[in-house]
């Protein structure tokens, strides 16, 4: 039987074994991101860590009306990012946070390429098709005092707009932009897959 190492071999070891799995996994299959504001309330609340599936985009998912992805900012949609510390610097290292210097938004796919999207009154519609959205705040209906088009969605690019309508600064506020509103599917990282904490 082969002697045990020193608990001062084996650690360092461990640790880097364990740095080593977490960057493949953030890498490859899945990173977590942490939901700043209340904009996909109730569906995911301020401070929960959501699992962002990285795999799938790999393979050829792209998204479809109704998914809950993570993006970058397409550009002006936030502020610029306080600087970080130290131990915030090393959990977006091995991807327990977001990458400093990278800003990132999670939102509800609404429309998607070549689809027409528009708003009146409490009634949102794509392609002239009303659209049930159970998933809204309380309280909310799915214009929220904000009508607009109608707009048709470039191709490769997808409409969001979040849970939370009257708290969230989505593609609806965003139509002056190059691209009407919408977001490059070039800018998604991939569709969230749990709310990893809190566990319950």
């Amino acid at each position: 039987m082969a002697k045990r190492k020193p608990w001062w071999i084996e650690l360092p070891v461990m640790a880097a074994v364990g740095l080593a799995i977490a960057l493949l996994i953030k890498t490859c299959l899945f990173q977590v991101f942490s939901i700043p504001s209340g904009s996909m309330e109730n569906t995911l609340k301020v401070g929960d860590r959501v699992a962002v599936d990285k795999l799938s985009p790999l393979f050829g998912w792209e998204p479809e009306a109704g998914d809950k992805i993570v993006f970058r900012d397409p550009g002006g949609w936030l502020p610029p990012e306080p600087e970080r510390g130290a131990f915030a610097k090393g959990l977006s290292f091995v991807g327990l946070l977001p990458p400093a210097g990278d800003e990132y938004l999670v939102k509800r796919v609404i429309a998607t390429g070549g689809h027409t999207v528009a708003c009146a009154g409490t009634t949102l519609t794509v392609d002239g098709h009303a659209v049930a959205e159970p998933y809204l705040h309380p309280g909310d209906d799915s214009c929220a005092g904000l009508d607009f088009g109608p707009v048709t969605v470039p191709a490769g690019y997808v409409w969001v707009e979040g849970d939370h309508r009257s708290d969230s600064a989505d593609s609806r506020y965003h139509r002056d932009g190059a691209a009407g509103g919408a977001v490059p599917v070039a800018d998604v990282v991939g569709p969230v897959r749990a709310v990893v904490w809190p566990l319950f």
